[in-house]
């Protein structure tokens, strides 16, 4: 008994261990530092903030499927697949992070007990969908358009607490400091300002983010949760498709159930806390790709039916999901339709979206797609609140891939953070002098910008303004301004000086559209066109 109750103390130990991690890297991301105009010092995050997603099988397997090429750190997710054919699914009951958040909401004060339970976790023959939709990722993949990012239970985690849980908490957090620094009590006032330097300073952002269609990302990410409410772990069984490709790999694994069903009693006790429904009652076989080896069933089995170890006899084990040819069909030829009906939409090739804005060292755009897995890491670690995720503004194939929004913030000229926390080379690792150009290197150039000369105030007005020329970051400047006399209907003469732009000088870092004085519609405003990434743009 003792050891039965250690492995399972072990696994939580395990899972509160990695989702600990899993936060803790993601609140790392938060770049804190500074830029400076020397190039020569590095800026860097130092932390392994890529870590999970590199040891993440699915994205390996998709990415190669994809490009025909393994990103080199994405070799660590040798390490899962090993750990899975060894012992089975234990990366979903021990490791993954989604999967412990899921198990925490589906404990806490269930709503099915009894026989209720009891049946929920016999098993259902639509735990199948997992595998259709994993099908459905790898046929889309063939074909160079990666969906994976989607429903990968790390991308979703992370893109969801990224772009709209912290976001959220922060400003509450703000509102709250706000409202007790509006008090008059020194005591309160005192405790504010160490309670704002602790969590600023290290948990939340030190500024307020604002993301692209965080509300949506944010009701996703909360129904996905109340799901559990239905059925214990209802990601896990159903949706997951990283759960799938692990229950495949898991047909090999050498750890497995041992059952004596001659002395099982049916109480039943084992369904009640089985977290995968893999079946583990007696007369029954064991459905091994279900199981996420939390190891309840043993430890309540009051007649020791259930043994856990190594060379299981295998007359009582189901080491394959029951799946339909005709849905196996179906799966493929969606996944194959995916970037067929996506790419020859307009908005592809033919109608170019100009505002669609690729962070500095992203690929060209097929290329990009065939790479980025939407985790939102890019995003995150933006230090201006540039990159967003996006909905429709890259086709249906490009949903939640980044998106630079200048009017939200603009490209720092000397950051290169994006480029270093990629887990799959999406945006290429490159270089402070790639970004900021030298008499050898060409500068990265994301976009051009114009102006609308009906809108600018030393334009449209004859009002002095030189807010976009004072910002402009390049060496030398892409805005310059020329003198003007404008004559006034009372004959007077005003002279001022109007903006310019020199488009081999521009590289796109939209800081003169996000400081443009015009509220509502900036008179300077940035598009894709010539763009590095692109020969044809």
């Amino acid at each position: 008994m003792i050891k039965k109750n250690f492995l399972v103390y072990a696994r939580r130990a395990s899972q509160t261990f990695f989702i600990i991690l899993f936060f803790y890297l993601l609140i790392q991301t938060e770049y804190r530092g500074g830029f400076s105009k020397d190039i020569t010092t590095p800026i860097r995050i130092d932390t392994p903030v890529k870590l999970f997603f590199e040891i993440d099988p699915l994205t390996a397997i998709t990415t190669v499927i994809t490009t025909h090429s393994l990103y080199k750190g994405l070799i660590w997710a040798l390490i899962i697949i090993s750990l899975t054919i060894l012992f089975g699914r234990v990366f979903c009951g021990w490791i993954c992070p989604m999967g412990t958040l899921h198990q925490i909401f589906s404990a806490v004060s269930p709503v099915k007990k009894g026989m209720k339970r009891i049946e929920t976790n016999k098993g259902d023959p639509n735990q199948a969908i997992k595998y259709y939709i994993l099908i459905l990722f790898l046929a889309a993949a063939i074909f160079t358009s990666l969906q994976i990012g989607l429903l990968n239970p790390l991308t979703f985690l992370y893109r969801s607490v990224a772009t709209s849980i912290l976001p959220g908490l922060n400003l509450s957090f703000l509102s709250l400091v706000d409202a007790l620094y509006s008090s008059d009590n020194l005591y309160v006032q005192n405790v504010t300002d160490v309670l704002y330097s602790l969590i600023q300073g290290h948990l939340l952002s030190f500024r307020q983010p604002y993301f692209h269609f965080s509300w949506v990302i944010g009701i996703l990410f909360v129904i996905a949760l109340l799901l559990n409410r239905r059925e214990t772990r209802f990601w896990c069984r159903y949706i997951c498709p990283t759960g799938a490709l692990l229950g495949i790999f898991s047909r090999f694994s050498l750890f497995g159930m041992e059952k004596a069903h001659e002395r099982c009693t049916d109480c039943n006790k084992c369904l009640l806390d089985c977290q995968g429904a893999d079946s583990p009652q007696g007369r029954v076989d064991w459905k091994s790709h279900e199981c996420v080896l939390c190891l309840n069933c043993e430890r309540v089995c009051p007649e020791d039916v259930i043994k856990f170890k190594f060379f299981p006899f295998r007359e009582s084990i189901l080491t394959e999901p029951d799946l339909e040819r005709r849905w196996i069909a179906l799966s493929g030829m969606a996944g194959l339709l995916i970037p067929f009906f996506s790419r020859s939409d307009a908005g592809f090739k033919a109608n170019y979206n100009p505002k669609l804005i690729r962070p500095p060292g992203a690929l060209e755009e097929t290329k990009f797609l065939a790479r980025c897995i939407r985790c939102s890491e890019c995003m995150k670690v933006c230090p201006t609140n540039a990159l967003h995720p996006t909905l429709l503004e890259a086709g249906i194939e490009g949903i939640w891939t980044p998106i630079l929004i200048p009017r939200i913030g603009y490209c720092e000229h000397t950051c290169i953070l994006c480029s270093t926390v990629c887990p799959t080379g999406a945006i290429r690792t490159i270089t402070e002098e790639e970004k900021v150009g030298s008499e050898k290197i060409r500068a990265i150039k994301i976009g051009t910008a114009f102006y609308d000369r009906g809108r600018c105030l030393p334009w449209a007005m004859a009002k002095p303004c030189i807010v976009c020329e004072e910002h402009c970051p390049t060496s030398p400047k892409a805005i310059w301004l020329e003198e003007a006399d404008i004559p006034t209907p009372g004959k007077k003469t005003i002279r001022v000086n109007r903006p310019y732009i020199n488009p081999q000088v521009c590289i796109g870092c939209g800081i003169c559209e996000k400081v443009c004085p015009l509220i509502d519609k900036p008179a300077v405003y940035v598009t894709n066109i010539g763009e590095s990434r692109s020969k044809a743009n």
